[in-house]
């Protein structure tokens, strides 16, 4: 018997049509479009800078203080960004960098030496990352409300220890870290380790299965849980890795300043998450980039460095940060919308 002929297959629903683009490359193209924006808006930054206050600004010494504030903040956010990824947000960042700031800083603690100052202000770090996602992973808190009671606990902790002084560190180990005779090649040691992080950071998202976890558990924790992800201990790894950043972001501020106190990272929350937003991090999670939070995170150092240098209000500063802010999500808004 003649076996019978099968019609030939359609392939055309597996080759793109002429002209049309792959799904994942529309995708590239988006991240490389904002990743580019971003780059031109810090680069027109620099070009006011250096048209307003050309002398002062292009000075080696003030770009590397614009390096050096944006390393510490810069700590903080690449931590937030893990945590907004993951459809959380911890508003208690900036407390946490003050408990853990005074708290390394105290005369006791001093005693220890550098390992001492570094080891407290990254243990303090872990121990209230610890705590938060304790309480949301497993106490069902919502991250908003966790974090906001965090946020008073560690600032009244901290003014507890301090009582409103200021705490002076005498270690010369961590003082000298803060001198320009540590710069290597001169870059100063506190952007180093903001580099250092970053890079730790982008290769845990993007090339690791922690990473992939992460953003599987900010776009559909339901579908995560089902595909096998304890998202439960994913959340609480995430607030450990947000207190661990500011542990580390604290020892850093401690370095710059040369003290402990109870208003160290005043208002770190709302610039961490500022800088991942205006990055591209989505806010209902599933989407992060640690390359794009770094660069928002330079593009709000350098708007305050210029302002101060050209002696404006920091209310207008402010106007502006709004501005840039609102300008972000809409433009994150009209990029969902066309996905």
């Amino acid at each position: 018997m003649t076996q019978p002929v099968s019609p030939p297959r359609d392939r055309t629903d597996k080759v793109p049509a002429t002209g049309e683009t792959p799904a994942w490359r529309a995708v590239l193209f988006r991240a490389d479009a904002r990743t580019l924006s971003l780059i031109g808006v810090l680069a027109a930054l620099v070009l006011i800078g250096g048209i307003t206050r050309p002398d002062e600004f292009l000075d080696t010494r003030n770009l590397q203080l614009v390096l050096t504030l944006a390393s510490v903040i810069g700590v903080v956010t690449v931590g937030m960004t893990f945590v907004i990824t993951s459809g959380g947000i911890d508003l208690s960042v900036g407390a946490i960098v003050a408990l853990s700031s005074v708290w390394a800083t105290t005369v006791a603690t001093q005693e220890f030496g550098f390992a001492g100052i570094l080891f407290t202000a990254v243990l303090v770090g872990l121990g209230c990352g610890l705590v938060n996602g304790v309480l949301i992973a497993y106490g069902g808190m919502v991250p908003f409300i966790a974090t906001l009671a965090m946020l008073a606990s560690a600032r009244g902790l901290a003014l507890l220890i301090t009582d409103g002084r200021t705490q002076v560190v005498t270690v010369d180990g961590v003082l000298d870290l803060g001198k320009r005779d540590s710069y290597v090649l001169g870059i100063p040691p506190l952007v180093l380790v903001f580099a250092a992080v970053t890079v730790i950071g982008w290769l845990v998202l993007n090339r690791t299965t922690f990473g992939r976890r992460t953003v599987a558990v900010g776009g559909n924790p339901e579908a995560a849980r089902l595909a096998g992800i304890d998202v439960r201990r994913q959340r609480l790894y995430l607030y450990l890795l947000s207190g661990l950043c500011c542990g580390i972001a604290a020892f850093l501020l401690i370095v710059l300043v040369g003290s402990g106190q109870n208003t160290n990272g005043n208002l770190y929350e709302l610039d961490a998450i500022a800088a991942a937003i205006i990055g591209g991090t989505l806010l209902t999670g599933g989407r992060g980039t640690i390359v794009g939070s770094v660069l928002g995170v330079l593009i709000f150092t350098t708007i305050t460095n210029i302002f101060a240098l050209n002696n404006l209000q920091s209310d207008v500063q402010q106007i502006a940060k709004g501005a840039i802010i609102v300008a972000a999500v809409l433009v994150q808004r009209r990029t969902a919308s066309t996905t």
